[in-house]
């Protein structure tokens, strides 16, 4: 089978594999599409600290079960998406059900081998079936789907509440949606892509190209000089970490979704003084993946904008470069 594989910073392989051999309690399954994230572009990077040069990347992906050899509730042909999350049942997070969080927690695609090949054996326990009413290249943003999910339902957002959110990445727009979906009053988004706003505009958020105007005096005059109830920071650059504070209302909740690649000066003393509460989130839970595929069944959500690109597995160089380059590009797709 041919597979993508990490070499080395900004050093990725197309190569020939064999196909995985499954083993008790693991599916087999038929990778229908594959999508770039964030971290995998860390990886790209080089500066990934879990990932190690021969991984199969891709953890962003959805496909068909071809084989089993265990009793499961899946048969042969059920589409499928992946959770890729892997956790270990034994420490205190997991004790607790916060298996998101587990401090042994593996993620296929980053420790395990993942799905940026043409198939993928997968614990069974990590799969979910998909109706018909999910179409295969979508079904590969349930992923990220359910990051949006978690980030919104660990918030301390309420209904009638003015969100802003900090970049309109793919993350970012969909954080939006469920925002607008769960009844906030105003959906403010910023970017420096004029392309990736014009598709946040298309789904109804009020877009800021953060270049061309002055966000922190939009935000301020859509709430009446009082700022945002809840800041989603979804860019993770120094520029966001200063216009998180600023954006936000006296005794609001800012929520860092981003990873950032170097720590960021944080403004404590201003967060003092107004009270501000700053909170973090990652990835989802079991429910929040669940969430999410229920989310795309009921069809509330016209997901195809999200997709920009559908590439072939041997265009991997260019989906890499069209995301690293991102002004011109939201989710990236390899169809396998």
């Amino acid at each position: 089978m041919k597979a993508i594989t990490y070499a080395g910073k900004e050093k990725l392989s197309l190569k020939e594999l064999s196909v995985p051999q499954i083993t008790a309690g693991e599916a087999l399954v038929k990778v229908n599409y594959g999508g770039i994230c964030g971290t995998d572009m860390m990886i790209y990077a080089g500066v990934h600290p879990r990932a190690k040069p021969s991984l199969v990347m891709g953890h962003e992906f959805s496909g068909e079960v071809i084989e089993m050899n265990s009793e499961s509730p899946f048969k042969i042909g059920d589409k499928v998406a992946v959770n890729p999350i892997r956790y270990c049942n034994k420490c205190e997070p997991c004790r607790l059900g916060n298996y998101h969080i587990c401090e042994n927690l593996k993620y296929i695609g980053i420790d395990l081998q993942g799905g940026f090949a043409e198939y993928a054996k997968i614990p069974i326990e990590n799969l979910h079936i998909l109706s018909n009413k999910v179409k295969e290249d979508e079904a590969a943003l349930i992923e990220p789907l359910a990051v949006a999910v978690h980030t919104v339902r660990r918030s301390k957002f309420k209904v009638g509440d003015t969100v802003t959110i900090l970049g309109a990445g793919p993350i970012g727009i969909l954080i939006g949606m469920i925002a607008k979906l769960s009844g906030a009053a105003e959906v403010i988004i910023s970017d420096v892509s004029n392309y990736r706003l014009q598709i946040a505009e298309s789904y109804g958020l009020t877009t800021v190209n953060s270049q061309e105007k002055d966000l922190i005096e939009k935000v301020k005059r859509i709430t009446q000089g009082v700022g945002a109830d809840v800041v989603f920071e979804v860019a993770g650059n120094q520029i966001t970490a200063d216009q998180m504070i600023s954006a936000i209302k006296t005794q609001g909740e800012i929520m860092v979704v981003s990873v950032y690649k170097k720590p960021p000066t944080i403004d404590l003393a201003k967060m003092h003084f107004r009270e501000l509460s700053l909170s973090t989130t990652r990835c989802f839970s079991p429910k929040d993946f669940e969430t999410a595929i229920k989310f795309m069944e009921e069809d509330k959500i016209d997901f195809s904008k999200l997709i920009s690109h559908r590439l072939p597995i041997e265009s991997f160089q260019e989906g890499f470069q069209l995301v690293k380059e991102s002004g011109n590009s939201l989710k990236v797709l390899f169809a396998l």
